[in-house]
């Protein structure tokens, strides 16, 4: 009995010490988080081109090193402000996070400088109830990091854009000279 209690006193420190790598920046006021293998590089965001007949939160595309990339702008995706044109977008001074699974490529706006953060992974809150309109998917969501002044809106970005959503904004990759 007594080896089964040590066993699994054990398994919560070692889950106490497992740590995560986050990059971390802000939409609005709040702090989000994506996992750091989530994202390939973070640029400063060149020029971006309007495309027709894209949803409103589809900035259009950017070429970074030569890759052609749809821009979407998170913010707005989210509904946490109106969106801005793709001419007010150009004005800013933005950073894009590059993100790249094995279906698509995409750069998010943010429009402060990311960092980097490592929280364990025991101040990670995954069972979080939401109040949220019940007709958006919120999956995307992974949890709530609690720091000692601040709480961080994990994200899994790769599920932000449903599907049909990651197709409309899928370019064929090749590179540009």
């Amino acid at each position: 009995m007594q080896d089964k209690k040590e066993s699994k006193l054990n398994k919560e420190a070692e889950h106490n010490r497992e740590s995560l790598q986050l990059i971390v920046f802000k939409l609005g006021e709040e702090d989000y988080g994506i996992k750091i293998s989530q994202i390939k590089e973070v640029v400063l965001t060149p020029s971006i081109t309007k495309m027709p007949q894209t949803p409103a939160y589809v900035k259009g595309v950017a070429n970074i090193r030569g890759n052609i990339i749809g821009i979407i702008d998170l913010e707005e995706k989210f509904g946490i402000r109106p969106g801005i044109t793709t001419e007010e977008a150009n004005q800013r001074n933005n950073y894009t996070l590059v993100v790249e699974s094995e279906t698509f490529k995409m750069g998010a706006l943010v429009t402060e400088v990311p960092n980097t953060l490592t929280v364990s992974t025991a101040a990670i809150e995954k069972e979080v109830e939401l109040v949220h309109n019940k007709n958006v998917d919120t999956g995307y969501i992974q949890g709530i990091v609690k720091l000692k002044n601040r709480l961080v809106i994990l994200i899994d970005i790769f599920r932000v854009l449903t599907e049909d959503e990651a197709e409309k904004i899928e370019l064929p990759q090749h590179e540009v000279g």
